[in-house]
């Protein structure tokens, strides 16, 4: 997959850190630099991390810009994105590197530590790769989708289980990243327009595929030594969340991508 576009648990999550880390803030650390390269080539964007968290963040803005008013019926707010290392003060509490990527509501703000996509792949067994690196920061994203259609208002986000309102939560966000990726190819930058990526081949399709699988609660249930609990699960099976990614790739639509009422999961 190129990046064309012309440019001058402890894991995805919807949770704030507070959620994550048991009502507690996390104390020290480094909060780095916040924020994100402004500016990048598409050679760049390619290479490079910080450049293609930019390229996705403009991607997804315009995919949301144009789409959430049709089918959501409201007006698409730039969320804020910040990348981060060690640590950094949100609106929703202290977090550090091992928070992983999360969005905060309190703040509408996606975080970002970019040395958590090597951990995708040491530790939790994804292929890795450009997109599978996208669909992380475009799963944060689903969030803030859900945010402004007021579905973390109505769901009970503090309970645990299979078919409980986080598990419901974080498979729609999937579904909501399948959305994008599946139209990223077709969405253009309104100032040029230039399409953000080539289409996407079958085995970057994979890579992404592999890291929903990777983040499911099974399979990180089964690399820390443990026995597969549904009743602890918070983000769903590996084989839901590729199931509702691929819902969302395959032309789904935000009512198709609504876990929060569906009958089954």
């Amino acid at each position: 997959m190129a990046i064309v576009i012309a440019l001058v648990y402890m894991l995805v999550t919807g949770n704030s850190p507070q959620d994550i880390l048991g009502g507690t803030t996390s104390g020290g650390g480094n909060t780095g630099e916040a924020g994100y390269i402004e500016e990048c080539t598409a050679e760049e964007a390619n290479a490079n991390r910080e450049c293609r968290l930019n390229a996705a963040v403009q991607s997804l803005d315009a995919y949301w810009t144009a789409t959430l008013p049709d089918q959501g019926g409201v007006e698409y707010q730039m969320p804020e994105v910040v990348s981060f290392t060690q640590a950094v003060d949100t609106g929703c509490g202290s977090a550090t590197s091992a928070t992983g990527p999360f969005y905060c509501p309190a703040d509408t703000t996606v975080y970002e530590d970019l040395a958590f996509f090597d951990q995708l792949s040491s530790q939790f067994g994804a292929e890795g790769g450009p997109l599978a690196e996208m669909y992380v920061t475009a799963h944060e994203f689903g969030h803030h989708i859900e945010n402004q259609l007021g579905l973390f208002e109505r769901a009970d986000r503090s309970g645990t289980g299979a078919d409980s309102d986080s598990v419901r939560i974080e498979l729609m966000a999937d579904c909501l990243a399948g959305m994008w990726a599946g139209n990223a190819a077709t969405t253009e930058d309104p100032d040029t327009g230039v399409t953000f990526l080539e289409p996407i081949s079958r085995d970057e399709l994979e890579q992404a595929l592999s890291a929903a699988s990777a983040v499911g609660d099974d399979n990180i249930q089964r690399r820390s030594g443990g026995d597969v609990n549904p009743e602890a699960f918070s983000h769903g099976s590996s084989e839901q969340r590729v199931q509702w990614f691929s819902t969302g790739y395959n032309g789904g639509t935000i009512d198709d991508c609504n876990a929060l009422d569906a009958a089954n999961l």
